[in-house]
């Protein structure tokens, strides 16, 4: 797809080793096999949504169309970023950036998923960090929330490392039990704090009207 089109293929998030961009077909067809493949341990549910709990096809065929469909449903008041992960040209994973009316709140939330192969390198602070600074540094965020289950210790510990602090607990229905979530928040002050990694952001002039900048 040209970035004329759709301005937001033209956006791009670098660190010193992870690519961030909104993939074309081969780049959904590469993402699709990477969720296939697995994101978590199959005795555990890590996330609030029990999508991972299907066959690999179809763990790759819904991570193909939840993606299309975050493209095809965008408008500014309500969008979420869902962005392909690429260490050394490699999908490894998604890092999503999400807000309803952005334009008005100035906070957006954060999701993302790693795949198997790649955890525990790090990439999940360093693509946390690449789109906090696209938040921030990039739309001008005032704060950026996220959540995570109370006994997800790896993402906790990737929202400590980047200065969130914690904002409450909610409860969610997954697989038919009471799970409970921990909220976090981070401000730009914490975020500025806590910023190690550097970013730097490709395109995003051409595409602030469509986050409702």
């Amino acid at each position: 797809m040209e970035p004329h089109v759709w301005p937001l293929y033209g956006l791009r998030i670098t660190t010193p080793r992870l690519e961030l961009g909104l993939p074309d077909l081969d780049g959904l067809s590469d993402l699709a096999r990477v969720a296939a493949g697995g994101v978590h341990d199959a005795d555990r549910m890590p996330f609030s949504v029990a999508w991972t709990d299907a066959s690999p096809e179809e763990r790759g065929r819904a991570t193909f169309q939840h993606l299309l469909g975050t493209v095809a449903g965008w408008t500014p008041g309500a969008w979420t970023l869902s962005l392909a992960v690429r260490d050394e040209g490699e999908t490894v994973g998604r890092q999503d950036l999400g807000a309803d009316d952005f334009a008005v709140t100035r906070e957006a939330h954060t999701g993302s998923w790693l795949g198997l192969a790649h955890q525990g390198r790090g990439i999940g602070t360093e693509m946390r960090a690449a789109v906090l600074h696209l938040a921030f540094e990039g739309l001008g965020a005032r704060y950026v929330t996220s959540e995570a289950m109370t006994d997800n210790p790896r993402s906790l510990r990737v929202s400590e490392k980047l200065g969130y602090r914690p904002d409450g607990l909610s409860v969610v229905s997954v697989r038919g039990e009471a799970r409970p979530l921990h909220r976090l928040r981070l401000d730009r002050a914490g975020w500025e704090a806590h910023r190690t990694v550097p970013v730097e952001l490709h395109g995003v002039e051409a595409s602030l009207a469509f986050f409702g900048v």
